[in-house]
């Protein structure tokens, strides 16, 4: 496997910051969650159409039927996470429904060990289970409500399982394909299901206010160009457990910016969540071999 130009955790980082702003597009958009979640899809495709006719559509030919099903698999998969994820934010607050939707180290653990036979390190438990403590505490207010925040809550764990199913497919196939024709598939085959999904629903495909617009496009640019488009390029280097432990962040983003945008109050519990979700973080990226190394030189 080819080295890469930049560390892996730069374009990781990245792609969680714009993710932050997800819920929020989401909930300044007027339309259907279908709906919503198919024009993000079809603008991204439409936004990369150039560049793979250009220069990738020949490699389409040298994709194996395995990796065929393995990409449309994933693109299904990320169909209906974004479509579970968008209707529970009409139930539940962008903290908690965000929180849950991010706790992916629960089933990416489970998945690379079962599907990659990867070892989890002592250090890979322990700073994921602080980080998800941390998101917990973010979100533990909606959980002794019950009622609609809890169903909200319900549809955003389960559209962060299939989340999770979508990077792990994704981990075997990058490895083979360049990463503009596997998020091209992707994409495509995601926006296809979405599309067949808002016809069966009977959500409307428009027309809707300029405002509506402007916010699906942005979900297709920020989102998932630098977002899921940064992830796709980085399971070509790293686990999908780096990913899913690094996206833990996204929640304190999305609470941050659901306070200063939607006047939705932080409470005591959030900012400590806050707190211990960057520490489970940092733990997991800091290497701390180095640091030791570090501290013996000044020593010396």
């Amino acid at each position: 496997m080819d080295k890469p130009t930049i560390h892996p955790y730069i374009p990781i980082m990245i792609g969680v910051i714009t993710l932050a702003f997800s819920a929020i597009f989401v909930k300044l958009v007027s339309a259907d969650s279908g709906v919503t979640a198919f024009y993000r899809m079809f603008f991204s495709v439409l936004i990369m159409a150039p560049a793979f006719l250009l220069k990738y559509r020949h490699e389409v030919k040298a994709i194996s039927k395995k990796d065929w099903l393995f990409s449309a698999v994933a693109g299904v998969f990320l169909a209906f996470h974004f479509i579970l994820w968008f209707e529970s934010l009409n139930y539940t607050s962008v903290a908690s429904s965000t929180v849950l939707v991010t706790l992916q180290p629960l089933f990416a653990f489970a998945g690379t060990y079962l599907f990659f036979k990867e070892k989890l390190t002592a250090k890979t438990i322990i700073s994921g289970a602080i980080a998800i403590g941390g998101s917990v505490l973010i979100s533990w207010g909606d959980f002794r409500l019950g009622g609609d925040a809890f169903f909200g809550d319900m549809l955003a764990l389960i559209a962060c399982g299939l989340i999770t199913g979508y990077l792990l497919f994704g981990q075997d196939v990058r490895k083979r394909i360049s990463l503009v024709t596997y998020t091209f598939i992707v994409y495509s085959v995601s926006t296809v299901a979405i599309f067949f999904y808002v016809l069966a629903s009977g959500e409307s495909f428009g027309p809707y206010p300029a405002a509506d617009w402007f916010w699906f496009a942005m979900l297709a640019i920020l989102p998932n160009l630098f977002g899921h488009t940064l992830f796709n390029w980085s399971l070509r280097y790293v686990s999908t457990n780096v990913i899913s432990i690094a996206i833990l962040f996204e929640p304190v983003g999305a609470a941050v910016l659901a306070y200063y945008i939607f006047q939705e109050s932080l409470i005591t519990t959030q900012v400590v969540g806050g707190l211990v979700v960057l520490a489970g973080i940092t733990l997991f990226v800091v290497d701390g071999r180095k640091i030791r190394k570090l501290f013996i030189r000044k020593g010396a």
